[in-house]
């Protein structure tokens, strides 16, 4: 008898407690209980405060698909404020990218260069390039093209265009991060981080124009530019405009 009176005695303390935890909302019930708080701003506020942690982030990593001039980029990039470097791929083609400071380098295979070429001229200039960083010269229809995909301002700039007003949305996550999103009315989502500094962490471009998801903020690599013998000096075009 006695061992039963404490036994109801102990489940009437935790239900007693259990009520009073979900009467001050301190439980589940609460959707940003334990997070930064920035979910309970108004979208405006929140939007500004993720391009703020954007820009005050030394580095990051970018990865995911953009669809541009109706081609679609692969890409994995990391980036700081001198630079980055990753990989692209594009309609069949992969190439990596390295900049440093105004240098731009593309590596690839011979295939990119076309390898498959009928001429013998063509072939042995792909032979050339396989596998060695060729330095892009600035005025190279290749550097407009391809250098943005190095740059963080660029590439961050990116992430803050929202068609129309913002509003609140889901509480997601994004690499189990939870997240807040705002969803513009007009096309065009970005998840903000609900844990520490308030990263935007995978940005939905309007119109099915691509998902980008953010990672690594703030965390070091290296980026040095290839030595002299990696590097292939290709004269003043290595691209057809494309």
């Amino acid at each position: 008898m006695y061992s039963g009176r404490r036994t109801a005695a102990a489940l009437g303390v935790l239900t007693a407690g259990t009520l009073l935890t979900g009467c001050l909302g301190l439980g589940g019930g609460d959707p940003d209980a334990g997070t930064n708080g920035v979910a309970r701003l108004p979208p405006a506020t929140i939007e500004a405060q993720a391009e703020s942690a954007a820009a005050a982030a030394p580095t990051v990593r970018l990865s995911g698909t953009v669809t541009s001039n109706g081609r679609t980029y692969r890409l994995d990039m990391r980036l700081r404020p001198n630079g980055g470097v990753g990989e692209v791929s594009t309609e069949g083609s992969t190439f990596q990218l390295l900049r440093v400071d105004a240098d731009l380098y593309l590596k690839a295979n011979a295939d990119f260069y076309g390898a498959d070429g009928d001429s013998k001229d063509s072939k042995a200039a792909a032979a050339k390039l396989n596998g060695k960083y060729v330095r892009v010269p600035p005025g190279d229809p290749a550097y407009r093209q391809f250098s943005g995909f190095t740059d963080k301002k660029v590439l961050l700039s990116d992430l803050f265009v929202l068609d129309g007003p913002l509003a609140l949305g889901d509480h997601r996550t994004v690499d189990d991060t939870r997240t807040i999103a705002l969803n513009a009315t007009d096309g065009g989502s970005l998840d903000v981080s609900l844990n520490g500094r308030p990263y935007p962490l995978r940005y939905q471009r309007a119109g099915n124009a691509g998902t980008l998801n953010l990672s690594d903020w703030g965390e070091d690599f290296t980026l040095v530019a290839p030595g002299k013998g990696e590097v292939v000096d290709y004269g003043k075009a290595i691209l057809r405009e494309s």
